[in-house]
């Protein structure tokens, strides 16, 4: 047995018990960033690390502790031998001692310098890999990206983010240099230098305040400069590149970069006077000119993305003289069952007409349909408007499942509540859609009906078009997370037990576009939904066809 034999099997012992443990459970898979779900799993997961790292420590300590002994057993002895060399080796019990230290003994010091304290260990984070969630570098990536995302949609100073504050509120520790440069570098990796020079500058700034320098200035300003080029300030970045040399003299890249900005700074100089040639004063340079790319269904313009990131802040709301119209009532949507215990109802929009059910779902209820959705949890997709067919999307980031009414009493019971909220069939609605939003979870504008350029969208079902949507939330969230309808500059706030209905299609069938809306990213807590999508095919004698395009509360 290895001079740690007898501690390292017992830590081994109980290591490997709790591994059979984990290999009862299923392989896991990538992806964890769409959903905050899988996310908790990783505080698992660095649990066992932590463990894992304090057992080798203890080895280590333990080896050194016994090193430290042997080390001063043989200075007593050899202090005490140096005050009479002569007397201490007559002494036969002593030249026993001295040979025995030299030879037995010092052997088995030399195997516990050589031993390998952290074989064990590294094994065991080798076998964890196979049972526990680790993030890849995808995750990584992604995770960085929703950061950028929640700065940009909710305006956070980059300062103040890097404290751990967001929006005003204290909720984390502080980003180090280091995290704020891995910030950045994922930024940089994604072609998004913008964000890139923002967190290389706070890089810069904390790296002035650290002791131990966890990035170095060096890396900083190569990633700063040459991101400072690429949004067009080439002076700004040729200063930062001779900085770089200054501190690193045959860096190669800065050689080579400092070479070329200067070049093309010339070019800029001579561009400059070539385009006031003829004694006018300079000519600006034509910027009015815009080329107009493919127009897709999932590409909205500035005004659209401007009145989202605003809705999503809470900066707008519907007019007043609209919103002195909605009320709150109480109904039964003429359903015989209702009049036992009508729902509360609350008027969100008029046309088109956009209701809140309050209380319509028990904690119970959304605790077993949690139960069930998260084994089976898969990143969100859409559909694309071409093919038809379901892709992932940056523009969607969550994980979702499907329950079906058959599985459960309780999800059969749900159906049959949103068939009383809204008077129409659930024969031919989709699956119950469970939502987990991840870090930054969003879902971009987009319609919930199909086009009709989308002549592929809903084929296979063989169900017509999504007539009507249910959402329930299943979660308060913190900050963040509101369902938002641009057109309307009107925003829904995530309520747990409450849920949104409306039409997606006039009387006529047509679709109702004033429907386009969001998902707005979590800032913080996390968002359950779920949602009913209602098909055309069956409802004809539920909502009759009309002439008219428009659909209001007089439908109810």
């Amino acid at each position: 047995m290895t001079p740690l034999g007898k501690m390292s099997s017992v830590w081994l012992t109980s290591v490997s018990v709790f591994l059979l443990l984990l290999l009862q459970q299923p392989p896991v898979d990538g992806e964890l960033f769409t959903a905050l779900a899988d996310m908790e799993e990783l505080l698992e997961t660095e649990a066992v690390l932590i463990t894992n790292l304090d057992n080798y420590v203890q080895a280590q300590e333990e080896k050194l502790m016994q090193l430290r002994q042997k080390m001063h057993e043989y200075r007593r002895e050899h202090a005490e031998a140096a005050r009479d060399v002569s007397a201490y080796l007559s002494n036969p019990v002593n030249a026993f001692l001295l040979t025995k230290r030299l030879t037995t003994d010092w052997r088995y010091v030399e195997n516990l310098m050589t031993y390998e304290v952290g074989k064990e260990f590294l094994e065991n984070v080798t076998a964890y890999r196979s049972v526990l969630k680790f993030p890849s570098d995808e995750d990584l990536n992604g995770a960085a990206v929703a950061l950028m995302r929640l700065q940009d949609t909710y305006n956070l100073d980059t300062a103040s983010l890097a404290r751990g504050m967001l929006n005003g509120v204290q909720y984390s520790t502080e980003l180090s240099a280091g995290d704020c440069f891995e910030l950045g570098r994922q930024s940089y990796l994604n072609g998004d230098y913008y964000h890139t020079v923002l967190w290389m500058r706070e890089a810069m700034d904390r790296l002035t305040g650290e002791v131990n320098r966890t990035a170095t200035k060096e890396d900083v300003l190569e990633y700063l400069a040459f991101s400072t080029f690429k949004q067009g300030n080439i002076q700004t970045a040729l200063s930062m590149t001779e900085e770089l040399l200054e501190l690193v003299p045959d860096h190669e890249r800065a050689v080579s970069n400092k070479a070329y900005y200067v070049k093309e700074l010339q070019k800029e100089a001579q561009q400059k006077i070539l385009r006031g040639d003829d004694g006018s004063e300079e000519v600006p340079v034509d910027t009015t000119t815009k080329i107009q790319k493919e127009a897709t269904p999932h590409v909205y313009d500035t005004n659209e993305r401007k009145l989202y990131e605003q809705l999503c802040r809470g900066e707008q709301q519907p007019p007043i003289e609209l919103r002195s119209q909605l009320v709150c009532r109480y109904t039964t949507n003429s359903s015989p069952f209702l009049r036992i215990g009508p729902l509360k109802l609350e008027e969100a929009y008029l046309r088109p007409y956009i209701v809140i059910y309050h209380d319509v779902m028990s904690d119970r209820e959304i605790e077993r349909i949690k139960q069930y959705a998260r084994p089976r949890f898969r990143r969100a997709t859409v559909q694309n408007y071409k093919t038809g067919e379901l892709e992932f999307a940056n523009y969607r980031i969550s994980k979702s499942a499907w329950l079906k009414d058959a599985e459960d009493e309780m999800i059969r019971t749900i159906s049959q509540r949103v068939e009383d909220m809204t008077g129409l069939t659930m024969e031919t609605a989709e699956e119950l859609q469970v939502v987990n939003y991840g870090i930054g979870g969003h879902y971009e504008p987009h319609f919930d009906f199909a086009r009709r350029e989308e002549r592929n969208a809903f084929k296979s079902l063989g169900t017509g078009n999504r007539i009507a949507t249910v959402l329930f939330y299943m979660s308060d969230v913190t900050q963040g997370g509101a369902t938002v309808f641009p057109s309307l500059h009107l925003a829904l706030w995530p309520r747990k037990g409450t849920a949104a209905f409306w039409f997606n299609l006039h009387a006529s069938g047509r679709g109702d576009y004033a429907t386009r809306h969001a998902a707005c990213p979590v800032l913080t807590g996390t968002k359950w939904v779920s949602n009913k999508w209602i098909h055309e095919r069956g409802q004809e004698f539920r909502r009759p066809c009309g002439l008219q395009l428009d659909h209001s509360a007089e439908e109810f």
